[in-house]
C-alpha cells in the first residue's frame, strides 16, 4: 500500500511538472503531427509546431521550449539531424528526442554524437510517448537540482563535463572534473581523503603536494571559500 501511494505522489508530481512545460515539434506530414501534437496537449502547457527543420530552428530561438521532439527526415535543407547539430551549438542540456521511420544503423549513427534523450519509432504509440516524456521531464529537474546546487551564475553538465559561468566555459583538467563531480554528487556530506585517492587519483600516489596544487588552482575557478577543507576529515562543498 505505501509503494503505491509513493508511486501515485510521483506519477502526480511529474503531471504536475509537466504542465509547465512547452515542447516544440517538428514534423512535416500534417496527419502525424496533428495527432501527437494533440496528444502532447493533454500532458504538457503548450506545443509548439514546426513543418520543417527551418522553421523548427526558427521557434527555438525564439521561444526557448523546455523539450524538443522531431521527426529526422524532413523536407529542406535541414532535416532532423542537422536541426539537432544546430541546436546543440546552443544548448547542451534541452531534452531532444528523435522521432524516425529509419531502422538504417548507419543513418542513426549519424545522431549518436548529437545527445538525444530518446528515439521514438514510429508509429508512435501513447506509451512510448507518455514514457519518454517521463523521462525528459526527470532530465530537466535533475538538470535544475544541479545548476541550484552551484554558486549564482555557474553551471555543470555532468554528461560533457563542461563548467561554466555566466555561460562562457571554464577549463577543467580531468583530475580537477573527478574531484568536483565526487564533491558536488555528494554535497551534503564531507569526502574523505580515502574517497579522494579512490576516485580521484586512482591507481596514482596522493601525495599532500599533489593534493594542495589541485585544490588550489580548482578554488581559483570559483568564489572564496567554496571549496571547504576540514582538516585531518576531507573536503564538501559551501552550502549556497
Amino acid at each position: 500500500m505505501r509503494y503505491r501511494e509513493r508511486s501515485c505522489k510521483m506519477d502526480k508530481l511529474l503531471v504536475e511538472k509537466m504542465k509547465t512545460l512547452t515542447v516544440l515539434y517538428a514534423e512535416d506530414e500534417e496527419g502525424i503531427r496533428n495527432n501527437v501534437a494533440k496528444t502532447l496537449r493533454y500532458y504538457v502547457k503548450n506545443v509548439i509546431e514546426a513543418t520543417n527543420g527551418e522553421e523548427a530552428l526558427a521557434f527555438y530561438r525564439k521561444e526557448k521550449p523546455d523539450i524538443i521532439f522531431t521527426d529526422i527526415m524532413m523536407p529542406g535543407n535541414i532535416d532532423g539531424i542537422e536541426l539537432v547539430r544546430q541546436i546543440r551549438k546552443e544548448d547542451t542540456k534541452i531534452p531532444i528526442v528523435m522521432i524516425t521511420a529509419h531502422t538504417d544503423k548507419e543513418y542513426l549513427l549519424k545522431a549518436v554524437p548529437l545527445h538525444l534523450e530518446q528515439y521514438i519509432v514510429k508509429p508512435i504509440n501513447l506509451k512510448n510517448l507518455k514514457e519518454t516524456l517521463i523521462k525528459c521531464v526527470e532530465v530537466i529537474s535533475a538538470n535544475r537540482a544541479i545548476d541550484t546546487d552551484l554558486p549564482c551564475g555557474y553551471s555543470y553538465d555532468f554528461d560533457n563535463k563542461v563548467l561554466t559561468f555566466n555561460n562562457e566555459e571554464i577549463k577543467l583538467t580531468k583530475m580537477q572534473i573527478a574531484f568536483f563531480e565526487l564533491l558536488l554528487t555528494n554535497k551534503h556530506r564531507i569526502i574523505t581523503y580515502d574517497e579522494l585517492q579512490e576516485y580521484v587519483w586512482q591507481d596514482q600516489i596522493m601525495t599532500d603536494a599533489a593534493l594542495k596544487s589541485l585544490v588550489k588552482n580548482l578554488r581559483q575557478k570559483f568564489p572564496k571559500e567554496y571549496i571547504v577543507n576540514l582538516s585531518g576529515v576531507g573536503y564538501k562543498l559551501a552550502d549556497v
